[in-house]
């Protein structure tokens, strides 16, 4: 890797020693790693391989996942860096808190996120840049999250619509991306010795927005993938400085794993309670974080206005025909229509008035011509077993329903005419609708793929 000069002369006069050791480090291959997914009813893998698990992360494991297999398609796993898999460990949010992940693109963090919320509560998964927050959104889709909001927004208009209303809030800020050099070389083409200093203006100026949003007693996660002390330790010491009411929580921390350097800023030894990932001492890229507290106080903020249902006379019909006809348990949340596209808000859900939202909760499916039609997300969210009818795919067939054909089904499955909840390995993977023993393929035509081979 050829390594500018002048990041090589700044890490050998901070790092010493270790510098060898760290320059030798991002020439070597970058870590593999994934989650499963515990949102699923079955988070075990059916084509991708378990590897050895990731010591800091209750679902990770290092190995790599095919695009186009069984788990990744049906989202029961989330190919994830394995450093980053840090930040969702240190945030932990509970059931029924209201959480922001503020820059979340591509969607890490988010499902990592709603994987410790276990679809109660309300997430605010946000990203700035509309076409990465378009991605963000699919990769949240194909989790299977139902209670998050997908906005597209800066921090400032965000804190004027949120002011002290997390409870917990990430900031995976942007910053040089020194930590990503091995797995993405061409970040290296973008640095410069000044880059870090420009990019620790910017995170100061996102994270006095940031704290607006936090309630007080709340916590703030921040996070960044460059090893620059300008944008990791100088960057918690000047929040510190500035905003007394937080203070650095200490943090468990695996073998590897190093404590934040307080002489690389201004010797606050509370920043030894941040934490640094670095490539030669953990199996992951470079990363820096650190958990905050924020006091406890007598602000508050006036109540949020929440979201109420909007649907017409004749959209509530059809929803209720086509759910009188297919589903057990209903989904949770308010029946929010957007045109012909009907959505399960969570119960905690703003008014979304003046918010750029992409996904509002969950897409339930759309409204047709004296018809209701479900969703993919539908079916990735929600457990077979809360439909009247379902039906086991074999690999086979999955293959031949992510290709988008029709199939003869196996009678002993599936006799009646009607709207199925196709499964693998208990999961939810899609919906198909039987006519006369032939399963009519609803997979959507942008997403259809043809399987490499047929998995065994």
């Amino acid at each position: 890797m050829q390594l500018p000069e002048a990041f090589k002369e700044k890490y050998r006069r901070l790092l010493g020693a270790d510098a060898d050791a760290f320059f030798q480090a991002l020439d070597d291959q970058p870590s593999k790693a994934f989650r499963v997914n515990p949102l699923k009813p079955n988070d075990q893998p059916v084509d991708t391989p378990l590897g050895p698990r990731v010591p800091w992360s209750r679902w990770g494991y290092y190995g790599a996942v095919s695009g186009h297999s069984i788990d990744h398609t049906d989202g029961v796993i989330y190919s994830q860096e394995p450093s980053a898999q840090l930040v969702g460990e240190l945030a932990q949010p509970t059931p029924g808190s209201k959480v922001l992940d503020l820059a979340a693109a591509p969607g890490g963090k988010s499902t990592h996120l709603a994987s410790f919320m276990n679809q109660d509560g309300l997430l605010v998964s946000n990203e700035i840049n509309r076409k990465r927050a378009g991605i963000l959104s699919e990769n949240m889709e194909r989790f299977g999250v139902a209670n998050a909001l997908v906005t597209n927004h800066d921090a400032t208009v965000l804190a004027k619509k949120f002011p002290l209303y997390f409870d917990t809030i990430v900031l995976d800020a942007p910053c040089s991306g020194e930590g990503m050099f091995r797995k993405d070389p061409d970040a290296i083409q973008y640095w410069t010795p000044e880059y870090p200093a420009e990019n620790a203006q910017r995170q100061k100026e996102i994270l006095v927005d940031t704290v607006k949003m936090l309630k007080p007693g709340g916590t703030l996660v921040y996070s960044t993938c460059t090893f620059a002390p300008e944008e990791d330790e100088q960057i918690i010491a000047w929040l510190l400085e500035t905003y007394p009411e937080f203070s650095v929580v200490p943090v468990d921390k695996a073998e590897g794993i190093d404590d934040g350097r307080p002489e690389w800023a201004d010797g606050n030894p509370a920043l030894a309670d941040t934490v640094r990932l670095f490539p030669n001492h953990v199996a992951g890229e470079g990363h820096f974080m650190a958990k905050l507290h924020k006091a406890e106080s007598d602000d508050t903020a006036k109540p949020v206005k929440l979201s109420r249902s909007n649907l017409t006379a004749e959209q509530r019909e059809l929803w209720e025909t086509f759910a009188q006809a297919n589903i057990k348990t209903q989904p949770q949340g308010v029946l929010y229509a957007f045109g012909d596209q009907l959505y399960a808000l969570p119960e905690a859900a703003p008014d979304l008035k003046g918010l750029q939202v992409l996904r509002a909760g969950l897409h339930l499916g759309t409204f047709k011509k004296k018809r209701f039609e479900p969703s993919l997300a539908y079916a990735l969210a929600a457990k077979p077993a809360d439909f009247k009818r379902t039906y086991p795919l074999t690999t086979t067939e999955w293959a031949q329903y992510v290709h988008g054909d029709t199939f003869m089904v196996d009678p002993e499955h599936a006799q009646e005419n009607g709207w199925y909840s196709l499964s693998m390995a208990d999961n939810g993977v899609g919906f198909g609708k039987l006519v006369n023993g032939q399963m009519k393929n609803f997979y959507p035509k942008g997403l259809r793929f043809l399987p490499q081979t047929e998995v065994k």
